[in-house]
């Protein structure tokens, strides 16, 4: 009878033991779930999604799922909404992402213009703040408190120092300009960490180990963050050292309608793609990108209208190639050593009149002003170089329709080292616009 008794005290402690295992078990998994909240990015005065691109990756790289990495995009100038509007849209948003990842709060962040935003929907009501487990101010406004009571991480770049937000962590990256805050390692390990609890495994943008990745997006007119529609984007596969087309076929085609949403295309990681939006009667836009390494939802093709918008600001004319250049990393051409190098067939075209530091450009249209085939480089082309984040850069590109030759466009970031190149045909300006998108983390 003992010995029976003795048995059966032993399975049920074992039998305690395991189910107390296991519930631990179910609530660190439970835990890591909550922790992975789906996050919104809400770009500043603009911007879009694509400034929080290749932090996504690098959360991706982390093990979140692409999933809960979201943007919220509007128009900066608010022609096309309201504020209040746009805050409704965050209700459905954040409603939408809370059911379809089961999570009880989503994590929110702003940048520049975004933030005034954010500090605005948080104090807005008790509701809304009551859905947002935390809140990351990227080099924008300072407040008084946290903005809602959410706990906030504010990081501040080149500045004023004493900006801060009264009761939240403020950190400083003094050496790091506006745009630079939002996509830099040192942000992200600090906001991976802030979500989590605990530090990312890699800061690095991780290439998957797989034939394929999932590419998807939207093709947007600059800067209203509203949809192309009416058009037709063509994917094509390229030759990296050329920029030709591996085949006249397009790898894809996908009709621009409503929000401008494309995709998903099936990339390989190894490869070149063009994006061409096509509209009949029009130039078309051709777009280039270096290679898409992991799955990505947030690549963005900035475009404008045929015949208004920015687009008008290019001048064009035969026989010569109009090129925008983009990185989310603003363009230092006055600082040294320290300055980025950035060349079109060979010539840098950054230099302390176009590209200072303070003019904090992430955008450069190079095209020949006045058309009247001389390159000026000692002077920005004012009509571009007076709107905020863009220099205008004066150059003779030559080109040809059909497009016969290689445009080579090459980056060396900060102080040197490694050069990244994107290689493009010489399409002619009167019937092509050429736009060409260099990573932030290459």
């Amino acid at each position: 009878m003992k010995l029976r008794t003795a048995v059966l005290a032993v399975i049920v402690v074992v039998a305690a033991t395991l189910a107390t295992a296991g519930a631990s078990e179910r609530a660190s998994t439970t835990g890591d779930r909550q922790r992975l909240r789906p996050m919104i990015f809400v770009h500043g005065f603009s911007g879009s999604g694509a400034q929080w691109e290749s932090q996504g990756l690098r959360f991706a790289s982390n093990g979140y799922p692409v999933e809960l990495v979201d943007v919220l995009e509007y128009d900066s100038l608010f022609g096309e909404e309201t504020r209040e509007q746009v805050y409704e849209r965050l209700d459905a948003q954040i409603a939408e992402l809370k059911d379809e990842s089961g999570a009880d709060q989503v994590d929110l962040l702003g940048h520049s213009l975004g933030t005034g935003m954010m500090q605005g929907y948080l104090t807005s009501s008790p509701e809304r703040a009551a859905e947002v487990a935390h809140y990351v101010n990227l080099d924008g406004a300072p407040a008084a408190a946290p903005p809602g009571g959410v706990p906030t991480l504010a990081v501040w770049g080149r500045g004023d120092p004493a900006r801060r937000i009264v009761g939240a962590t403020n950190l400083y990256f003094s050496q790091k300009t506006h745009t630079e805050v939002v996509t830099a390692e040192e942000t992200f390990e600090e906001v991976f960490t802030f979500f989590t609890g605990k530090e990312p495994r890699t800061t690095e943008v991780v290439p998957e180990d797989r034939e394929r990745v999932t590419v998807s997006g939207r093709a947007v007119l600059f800067p209203a963050n509203v949809g192309v529609e009416n058009a037709t984007l063509e994917v094509y596969e390229i030759n990296g050292a050329t920029g030709a087309r591996v085949d006249d076929r397009p790898a894809a085609t996908f009709p621009l309608a409503g929000d401008g949403s494309w995709g998903p295309l099936r990339a390989s990681p190894r490869a070149n793609y063009e994006f061409a939006i096509v509209r009949e009667g029009e130039a078309t836009h051709h777009l280039y990108f270096e290679p898409f390494l992991r799955s990505n939802r947030l690549v963005r093709l900035l475009t404008s209208l045929p015949d208004g918008g920015i687009g008008d600001l290019i001048e064009t004319g035969p026989g010569r190639a109009s090129l925008t250049i983009l990185r989310y990393k603003e363009w230092w051409g006055d600082q040294g050593v320290r300055s980025d190098a950035l060349e079109i067939n060979g010539v840098n075209i950054l230099n302390e009149a176009n590209s200072p530091i303070d003019k904090r450009a992430i955008g450069v249209f190079a095209f020949d002003a006045g058309v009247d085939g001389v390159t000026d480089l000692t002077t920005p082309i004012p009509s571009v170089s007076g709107l905020p984040f863009i220099t205008g850069v004066d150059i003779v590109v030559p080109a040809a329709d059909p497009a016969t030759e290689t445009i080579t466009v090459a980056e060396t970031a900060r102080g040197g080292g490694h050069v990244e190149l994107i290689n493009v045909p010489n399409w002619d300006s009167v019937d092509h616009r050429i736009s060409i998108a260099f990573n932030e983390y290459g």
